[in-house]
């Protein structure tokens, strides 16, 4: 299993949004970035991914598990990006924000970090353990 991390903007798709699709979960449309149309090619049936609500709010606020594998995004209307679909597994216990992230040393290599404007990005093990108990959160 594979970890990794979706941005979001709660204005246009919200943790609540997620949540509210159940298991049946909803595309992850909209990615032109090349980088992270990679890394959703790489995804598996079954990788976790936290859920980051971007902008304003700059935090994790919940895990989705990947449920059907990278294929056609409909809103491209070049046909050149795809997307995967996620399914809400649990809300962070706790929110775990940037700030503390960028505070902990032991994450100071995330992708989040490194590469802040890239909408979906791999978590090592190590670095998803640490969110995890900072988020007060286990699965």
């Amino acid at each position: 299993m594979q970890y990794w991390l979706m941005k979001s903007e709660p204005g246009n798709w919200s943790w609540d949004d997620q949540l509210a699709k159940g298991d049946t979960g909803e595309g992850w449309d909209g990615v032109r970035n090349h980088q992270a149309s990679n890394n959703m090619k790489a995804m598996q049936i079954g990788d976790l991914a936290f859920f980051y609500h971007s902008v304003n709010e700059k935090q994790i606020v919940g895990i989705v598990q990947v449920c059907a594998l990278y294929h056609p995004d409909p809103t491209d209307a070049s046909g050149r990006f795809g997307m995967v679909t996620v399914k809400a597994v649990q809300s962070m216990n706790r929110p775990v924000t940037l700030a503390e992230i960028k505070a902990d040393l032991r994450l100071s290599d995330m992708a989040l970090v490194r590469q802040s404007r890239l909408s979906v990005t791999p978590v090592s093990p190590e670095h998803w353990a640490i969110v995890m108990a900072l988020g007060q959160t286990s699965l």
